[in-house]
């Protein structure tokens, strides 16, 4: 295991309920590319407070930057902003934080996109 660990949070709302169908294919196609990703640890995802959230480990930033910047996420983030809005925070930690310490993370510190 690395010595630091990149932890990325983010938490997305739906505009309207009819936008689900699309949000859960997108989010469906890129859960499964992050847990086959190039240094993806773990990957996981729940609904808080109705909005949905993932919690990804990865080696490193670089590593969750090209996962980032392929595939199915790729076409989820040109897709987001047509239904859903959200924030994100990641950052580098010799610990990874349990939920509810991410999800207060994400709530503190979280950059809307």
């Amino acid at each position: 295991m690395a010595d630091f660990f990149y932890v990325s949070i983010t938490g997305l709302q739906l505009k309207r309920v009819w936008h689900a169908p699309r949000f859960w294919l997108h989010a469906a196609a890129s859960m499964s590319q992050a847990k086959s990703a190039d240094g993806c640890l773990s990957a996981d995802a729940r609904t808080i407070d109705g909005v949905h959230h993932t919690l990804t480990v990865w080696t490193s930033r670089k590593a969750m930057l090209a996962y980032l910047s392929t595939g199915a996420h790729l076409k989820a983030m040109k897709a987001f902003k047509s239904f859903a809005t959200g924030k994100v925070y990641g950052f580098e930690t010799a610990k990874v934080p349990a939920w509810p310490t991410a999800h207060a993370l994400w709530l503190d510190k979280g950059r809307q996109v």
